[in-house]
């Protein structure tokens, strides 16, 4: 895809509070996008999104617009191919100079996603809401129903190479001894409970690191110096551009990447597929509990 015209510098403030988008809701550069959604009924978020929304908000539909079709060897939330994704972000009326805040209500699992794919394609005005639906609802602050709908903008995508991983490609870093960071939950991460996939456990070498430990007990970001104390004794002196991060289908994994990247750490790389992909393969070795075991 080419490049965007005309690019202007590009904002590196990853997070923004509620307070700070309170002040730029009428400001026609700044683009709100709701990505609330529930993997086991959904319907749900883009019909809380019809309910209620932040004013101005266009909602992301993560089966619809985040992804493409799944497969066997892609996992249940593939990117979505760059011709389908830049109409997408057209849509959006997303040009060069706007600014993207994105939200959801479950500490930006989801919206977190978002972030990535714009800064994946060249878009890097994007921040996530710092604490999401919830802050702005519990600060009583301006609401909004119904759909909202903006003049589409040609949107022109860079994708950004090498910042992605295959099966392939994360199963020989893994045989060189990289470090691939595995964000869903510890019981699940342990092979105790699998509630969406066919098979439970987790890759063997794999590093767990909860999404959920990234956020204080406000469903917001800890601070920079904890998150680098969090990653830091996982990373064992490693670059991040070494890591590769990973959940159960390439979602909450990008949460996991704004971790690094608040932390001063920098970017890794998505295994898009992730565990929905690896276990697509009865040939692919799996790991239960905590004890560490090398992949061979």
């Amino acid at each position: 895809m080419g490049n965007h015209i005309d690019q202007p510098p590009p904002l590196t403030n990853d997070l923004v509070s509620c307070e700070t988008l309170a002040r730029h809701l009428d400001d026609p550069e700044w683009r709100v996008i709701d990505a609330r959604f529930d993997l086991f009924d959904t319907a749900a978020g883009e019909n809380a999104y019809r309910e209620s929304h932040i004013p101005g908000a266009l909602y992301a539909h993560l089966d619809r617009d985040l992804a493409g079709p799944p497969g066997a060897d892609r996992g249940r939330h593939p990117l979505p191919d760059p011709v389908s994704w830049q109409a997408t972000v057209s849509r959006w009326g997303i040009g060069p100079r706007t600014r993207v805040v994105v939200y959801d209500d479950a500490g930006g699992a989801i919206a977190a996603r978002l972030w990535w794919m714009l800064r994946w394609s060249g878009h890097a005005r994007v921040a996530l809401l710092d604490g999401g639906w919830n802050c702005w609802r519990s600060g009583g602050r301006a609401l909004e129903a119904g759909i909202r709908r903006v003049e589409s903008v040609d949107f022109r995508a860079s994708i950004q190479t090498g910042w992605t991983a295959d099966t392939n490609e994360t199963a020989l870093a893994l045989a060189a001894g990289g470090l691939v960071l595995d964000a869903r939950a510890a019981p699940r991460y342990r092979g105790e409970v699998e509630p969406i996939d066919s098979k439970p456990g987790h890759i063997p070498g794999a590093v767990n690191v909860p999404f959920s430990d990234n956020l204080d007990g406000h469903g917001r970001f800890r601070p920079s110096g904890q998150l680098r104390e969090l990653y830091r004794d996982k990373f064992d002196g490693r670059h991040a551009a070494a890591a590769i991060a990973m959940c159960g289908s390439g979602v909450t994994a990008c949460h996991s990447l704004l971790a690094m990247r608040l932390a001063g750490l920098g970017d890794g790389r998505l295994y898009v597929g992730s565990w929905s992909a690896w276990i697509s393969d009865p040939e692919r070795p799996i790991a239960l509990g905590n004890a560490p075991q090398l992949y061979k």
